[in-house]
């Protein structure tokens, strides 16, 4: 606020002036002078945000906004046609980073990428990065659908579990293949049943394909999209969540899935932006179990519930992954029913 009156200049003001110049004019600390302003970061999201996946990164950024400082901004429900153009205004506004997922507007995503070489672009995306601005990563999180997949083995009845998803993409399909490849560890005679809705985000489509499954004889089904786990619980069976810890959606229902955790995926490319150390690069890795990407959801009511030599075999097994010792096969083909 200016009050009109000459506020004379001492010496440490001028020092502090002069100090400023310098780092202006020298082109190398001046990432020392953008520390003091908050990173501007923004997000395009094709669905809504309740939408698991879109979730799990938006949660992330939220908690970016929190610890690290940052501006936060983003845009849901975008569709193709505009995804260019809200991208696009982002870019003028100043944003530093600009995230989101870009599956199915991906060239869409690359192009407006191109023309602002100087601003850090990271996208999920189901191919590699391009330099030299565009970074890629994706939901890595084939161990703990692993672990679901042991679970539903052994507390299956009928033997007969099934996996309603989004579409045979590879990153869905490595989803669908590794739980269906944990539940044949545990229980050789499982069969298992496939269906794709065609679409990311249709929870009406998805927990009709579920109760179709469930007509059929299965009786625990892995909830890779919204509407799944509420056809669970009106039929009374046993469901395995994704993406996030959704038993509140099911207490009764839903027994543990797995969890995609975007935070040390967010915090990692952050904290590059930040020091002007940005690389076109695949973040793909920090959503391994390993890294503390992904995680096996708690069990709540189940914790009480799952037998103990269930809980062991799994608590072994992840202990494993986590060690090194036993890898889980990436497998993207498109899963048939049996």
């Amino acid at each position: 606020m200016n009050s009109g009156k000459h506020v004379p200049r001492t010496a440490g003001t001028i020092m502090a002036a002069a100090l400023v110049a310098a780092l202006l004019l020298s082109g190398g600390p001046v990432a020392l002078l953008y520390a003091q302003t908050p990173l501007k970061v923004a997000a395009v999201f094709e669905t809504p945000i309740e939408e698991p996946w879109v979730n799990q990164i938006h949660v992330a950024l939220l908690r970016a906004k929190k610890e690290m400082g940052i501006q936060y901004d983003w845009s849901e429900s975008v569709k193709s046609a505009d995804f260019a153009r809200v991208m696009r205004e982002y870019a003028e506004k100043g944003y530093q980073l600009i995230t989101g997922d870009a599956f199915g507007a991906e060239r869409i995503a690359r192009r407006v990428a191109a023309d602002y070489p100087k601003i850090a672009f990271v996208f999920g995306s189901g191919i590699g990065p391009a330099e030299p601005n565009f970074g890629v990563f994706d939901n890595w999180i084939h161990e703990p659908a692993f672990l679901s997949g042991m679970i539903a083995g052994k507390m299956t009845k009928s033997n007969t579990i099934g996996v309603v998803a989004a579409m045979p993409i590879p990153e869905v399909n490595r989803l669908a293949n590794a739980f269906y490849a944990g539940a044949k560890e545990t229980n050789p005679k499982v069969k298992c049943k496939f269906s794709f809705i065609g679409s990311f985000f249709d929870p009406p489509k998805a927990k009709e394909a579920a109760l179709a499954q469930i007509e059929s004889g299965v009786d625990v089904i892995y909830a890779e999209r919204f509407g799944v786990i509420e056809a669970a619980k009106e039929k009374g069976i046993l469901a395995i969540s994704n993406m996030s810890d959704q038993s509140a959606l099911g207490p009764d229902t839903v027994i543990t899935g797995p969890v995609w955790d975007m935070w040390p995926t967010v915090k990692y490319m952050v904290s590059l932006v930040k020091a002007g150390v940005f690389t076109a690069q695949d973040f793909g890795g920090f959503s391994f179990m390993s890294k503390g990407g992904s995680y096996l959801a708690p069990y709540h009511k189940f914790d009480a519930k799952l037998p103990a030599d269930v809980k062991e075999l799994v608590a072994k097994r992840q202990q494993e992954i986590l060690a090194g010792n036993f890898r889980v096969d990436i497998d993207e083909s498109i899963p048939k029913s049996q």
